[in-house]
């Protein structure tokens, strides 16, 4: 007696926890609108909420339904999550249309599901599709043909013939133009000069990549200042016409003596300790300090600073000088060149 009671018990809860899954399986089949005119095209979406760990196979929906319903594409699975994080939603929509008037139904559609290795299925609703044709009012009788009516030219009907005189004119003056230009043994087409750069601005962006490269801590501390020499002695041959590239240091610091005009004695100064500090390091293999290497190019960047146009100081001055005095200003020209 004991032993059916068992039984009967478990039959009952294995039942009780097939309905209560049950419940949370539930398929849906639904339209965009379910009346619509002769070859009008409506949206059938079939759709099933089901646990996260339940696997759904959608049903195979054929080309026509119901005879007369034809199915013109189909979307792929859409998946979405549910306000209860155990549940999801799948749709997936079809495209119908219908060329026959009537009412048609739709039946049930039905989706099998795997849950933890229970096999089952359950239906979808189903639907009517109300199909309608274009009433025709017969009580007039035939009517007379409209004409034609005589309508306004458009923008777009002209604008062809305005890009068509555009583009002869073109031409025209293009055959004009080249014809000009070859008598007098030109090239039809030339690219203007590019503007050339104003020195200091080459020679701040080589300072900048000698900065960023920094040689000088890999051990080729000679490379390091010839770079560095290199770029004042270009600048100054761009700047103040003094052929730097072809002069020794002191020759180069002999003609800025013998014209006192061109430099202040901080310049002067500045340029001086950089070209005997760079002789030193290439000729006599003096190994500078890492303070020397630091300088030196501070220095530099001072030396283009102090001497690059008059136009461009003042430029530079008017544009830092509306937010700041000159002592700002001067440390953060000194920031900007000191070595990380």
């Amino acid at each position: 007696m004991k032993l059916n009671i068992k039984i009967v018990f478990l039959l009952a809860t294995i039942l009780f926890a097939g309905n209560v899954q049950a419940q949370r399986v539930k398929a849906t089949a639904s339209l965009d609108s379910t009346n619509i005119l002769l070859g009008d095209q409506v949206k059938l979406f079939l759709e099933i909420d089901h646990p996260k760990n339940m696997d759904v196979q959608f049903p195979d929906v054929p080309d026509t339904i119901a005879s007369l319903i034809e199915v013109i594409s189909r979307s792929g699975i859409d998946t979405f999550e549910l306000d209860d994080e155990t549940l999801m939603k799948q749709i997936q929509a079809y495209t119908i249309t219908c060329f026959d008037s009537g009412s048609y139904r739709i039946p049930p559609y039905w989706f099998s599901y795997n849950m933890d290795g229970t096999i089952d299925s359950i239906p979808s609703n189903g639907i009517t599709l109300n199909v309608f044709t274009m009433q025709i009012d017969t009580t007039k009788g035939p009517t007379d043909i409209k004409m034609p009516y005589g309508a306004p030219l458009t923008l777009k009907e002209v604008t062809p013939y305005i890009l068509g005189v555009i583009l002869i004119g073109a031409i025209i003056f293009f055959l004009l133009y080249s014809i000009k230009r070859k008598k007098k043994n030109q090239p039809i087409f030339a690219r203007p000069p590019k503007p050339k750069e104003p020195p200091h601005i080459v020679a701040i962006r080589e300072l900048d990549r000698i900065k960023a490269e920094k040689v000088w801590q890999k051990g080729k501390v000679k490379q390091y200042y010839s770079e560095v020499t290199d770029t004042l002695r270009t600048y100054i041959e761009d700047r103040f016409g003094i052929q730097a590239m072809e002069q020794t240091s002191d020759e180069t610091i002999e003609s800025f003596r013998n014209q006192k005009s061109l430099l202040n004695d901080k310049s002067f100064a500045n340029l001086s300790k950089i070209l005997k500090l760079a002789d030193l390091v290439k000729f006599a293999k003096y190994q500078p300090l890492p303070d020397d290497d630091n300088m030196a190019l501070v220095n530099a960047y001072f030396f283009i600073n102090d001497t690059k146009k008059e136009e461009q100081k003042k430029q530079d001055e008017k544009a830092k000088g509306n937010d700041s005095g000159q002592d700002d200003e001067k440390d953060d020209t000194i920031e900007e060149v000191t070595i990380k």
